[in-house]
């Protein structure tokens, strides 16, 4: 197993990509220190459910707005994998409840590595929406590769809170990782799908329940990707010595009236809508 005897540390620890992270590096053999709002949340009870939680899984309390908060847990740490960051889509106050929090908690959590001399690597979970929304059209033409970041400005305009939470997390951790000589790696899953290992509906999954609960529409296209892949991509990037940059993590990108097409295959005595509702799709 290539993370036996080695230490790691996963924020947000419960969520839906980190619970399977969680799994995948005990399954590797890593010790893995493990932050969550509130280890006594029984919601959080599917973590000590993991083959090899009991003797190398340690859950450690942390608040993204606290100063220090992440110490120690990646205190003795190899590697740090960043996935802790508000995932709601909006708020009363977007800028206290989604941004403040994700911005600041990446530089907390930075923080608290660049005071170890273990961590090796850290790898933050970005997103697709922090490089493809930038007010240009998606033509057929058009490439979106990594060199691309969303527009914070277009992104508040349009009042795609989330977005702009993103981005701009990320561009602060890799100001902070170089002015601090931090190795660092950023993954950018498309809207994440797949098995759910926690006992709570995230996002993502609420998007496909949405459907089978009689949602008559949805804008689309969608860049699709299986939670297992995003898990798995993210021990590769800690893993493979000449992984650098910003990856981004596409399965497939489709409309989703496929999706709907699967559902009634996959489902078929679900009362289901037999096809979307026109939608203007402005592509951004």
């Amino acid at each position: 197993m290539s993370g036996e005897g080695k230490v790691v540390c996963v924020t947000g620890g419960s969520g839906y990509i980190a619970s399977w992270l969680v799994k995948l590096l005990l399954e590797r053999g890593y010790a893995v220190k493990a932050t969550v709002r509130d280890p006594n949340d029984p919601k959080i009870k599917h973590l000590s459910e993991f083959d090899g939680a009991e003797e190398r899984l340690q859950l450690f309390k942390a608040n993204l707005l606290e100063e220090g908060s992440f110490d120690s847990a990646v205190d003795g740490c190899v590697g740090v994998f960043h996935t802790a960051s508000p995932s709601i889509l909006s708020a009363r106050d977007p800028q206290a409840e989604i941004i403040d929090p994700a911005v600041k908690g990446t530089l907390n959590v930075l923080s608290s590595c660049a005071k170890v001399q273990s961590v090796k690597r850290v790898v933050i979970t970005s997103s697709m929406t922090a490089v493809a929304f930038n007010g240009n059209p998606l033509t057929p033409d058009v490439v979106v590769d990594e060199t691309w970041f969303s527009d914070p400005a277009f992104c508040k305009e349009s009042k795609y809170w989330y977005h702009p939470s993103k981005t701009l997390a990320e561009k602060a951790a890799w100001e902070f990782a170089k002015e601090n000589g931090i190795d660092l790696v950023t993954l950018h899953p498309g809207l994440v799908i797949g098995p759910l290992l926690q006992s709570t509906v995230n996002v993502s999954i609420q998007i496909v329940l949405d459907i089978i609960n009689g949602t008559q529409s949805y804008p689309g296209p969608y860049r699709l990707v299986d939670v297992r892949d995003v898990a798995y991509a993210h021990i590769q990037a800690f893993e493979v010595s000449t992984a650098s940059g910003r990856y981004l993590l596409v399965g497939k990108v489709t409309h989703f009236s496929e999706v709907l097409k699967l559902l009634h295959e996959i489902y078929p005595t679900f009362h289901l809508p037999e096809k979307f509702g026109d939608v203007k799709y402005e592509p951004t």
